[in-house]
């Protein structure tokens, strides 16, 4: 695939806007509440965002359906690869296919910078850290990448509508033997891969 989609990885070319103070507003009881509730806010999608890369490392399909939108919009650009997806549905189906018995995977988000925009919209970014060993394929891959979000809150809680990603590095490479993990979850709750 190729990655047609150039840009330098700064908010104004990611589309990260300011989002509100995190300021207490001087006022009474009600305003503290909406400033709580922000703080709040910025927590939950915290945890929503954890629990994507918990999920897409055990291959927990069912949990990870929770943390998208129905119309989640995904671009993933790395070294070799550009991936576009539109949907939960095409996305989990992706995952369900990667994450199997012979894939082992190793996702970190850190450094989150979460902008609250409205009571139901925010973005976010994130820095991935990350190693995918696809043991079928005797193929490795590590590197970093900025993640950056748009998220919508309803019914109460907050979902990922729009994901992507861009690589800062990533290196490729052929593996000879099996690592000789001494324990490889997916390999007893991962499905058979397609292609075997």
């Amino acid at each position: 695939m190729s990655t047609s989609d150039p840009m330098r990885l700064t908010k104004a070319e990611m589309g990260i806007e300011p989002g509100l103070p995190l300021n207490v507003t001087e006022g009474g009881i009600d305003e503290l509440r909406r400033d709580l509730q922000r703080m709040m806010d910025i927590e939950a999608i915290r945890q929503l965002k954890g629990s994507y890369f918990r999920c897409i490392d055990t291959a927990n399909i069912e949990e990870l359906a929770t943390v998208f939108h129905e119309d989640v919009s995904v671009h993933f650009v790395g070294g070799n690869y550009e991936w576009k997806l539109q949907g939960r549905d095409e996305y989990l189906e992706s995952i369900r296919k990667s994450f199997h018995n012979q894939a082992i995977g190793h996702h970190n988000g850190h450094h989150p910078e979460i902008q609250i925009l409205s009571e139901t919209e925010a973005t976010g970014i994130w820095y991935l850290t990350d190693n995918m060993w696809m043991l079928n394929a005797s193929f490795f891959t590590t590197g970093t990448a900025l993640y950056w979000d748009r998220y919508v809150k309803e019914d109460g809680r907050w979902r990922i509508r729009e994901t992507r990603y861009r690589r800062i590095y990533e290196i490729n490479k052929a593996i000879e033997d099996n690592p000789g993990f001494s324990t490889h979850y997916l390999a007893t709750y991962g499905a058979e891969p397609e292609n075997t």
